[in-house]
């Protein structure tokens, strides 16, 4: 298999297109290694970035809508707010040619981690015109795509520090926030929040979805 770092080696002819999208306070960069890897396993990954706190989600989905109109069917990935952005613009052009979306650690049923860092007036700039859409989250998935969600289970992150979220997190998101009613499927990797742009196992699991519609799941144990 070639090496995750060569971002620069071509995808197949044929292989099947994946927009990827990046968090809050991340840049196209950040979703290099996760793109390498996509592109290992046969895909065609696209990183498309935004300004996620000076923008925000407002002056980006419009833009994102559009990237996905002009192009043929696709799927996506994105990470933390990347999959709310998705979603959302999939709810609001329900439309669109995108079969399946992999959401690594996105906090869909909204961020208790945003919610304490909003409160305060001296760290609510961090979310920038993200906010909303991060508070909010969604009820429910009954969209056409397919959504899948890989979360982490190493709870070391900002979340923890805050006391926002508790050990059953990725240290950010918590896990019962990653738990969207209408999900096609949910699993869990050894993984921080930041860590699952670069974790070979979310990349491995994300792939496993977008060929098959579904994680790949241990076998159940025998009963004796």
């Amino acid at each position: 298999m070639p090496s995750p770092r060569n971002t620069s080696m071509p995808s197949p002819p044929d292989a099947r297109p994946v927009l990827l999208l990046h968090g809050i306070w991340n840049a196209k960069l950040w979703l290099a290694p996760l793109a390498a890897r996509l592109r290992a396993e046969g895909f065609a990954p696209e990183i498309w970035g935004y300004p996620s706190v000076v923008g925000g989600p407002e002056r980006a989905l419009p833009a994102l809508i559009e990237r996905l109109r002009r192009g043929p069917e696709v799927d996506i990935v994105g990470h933390s707010l990347g999959g709310l952005m998705a979603l959302e613009a999939l709810r609001r052009a329900p439309d669109l040619a995108v079969r399946r979306v992999v959401c690594l650690g996105s906090p869909l049923r909204g961020s208790g981690t945003a919610r304490v860092l909003g409160a305060h007036r001296w760290s609510a700039p961090v979310l920038g015109r993200s906010a909303g859409l991060l508070l909010r989250g969604f009820e429910q998935w009954d969209g056409s795509a397919q959504v899948g969600m890989v979360a982490g289970n190493v709870p070391r992150g900002v979340g923890r520090l805050l006391a926002a979220v508790d050990a059953a997190s990725d240290g950010t998101v918590g896990l019962e926030e990653t738990r969207l009613p209408g999900l096609c499927d949910h699993c869990l990797v050894a993984s921080s929040h930041s860590g699952l742009v670069l974790s070979p196992e979310a990349a491995r699991q994300a792939a496993a979805f977008l060929r098959d519609g579904h994680f790949e799941h241990p076998p159940p144990r025998p009963t004796v």
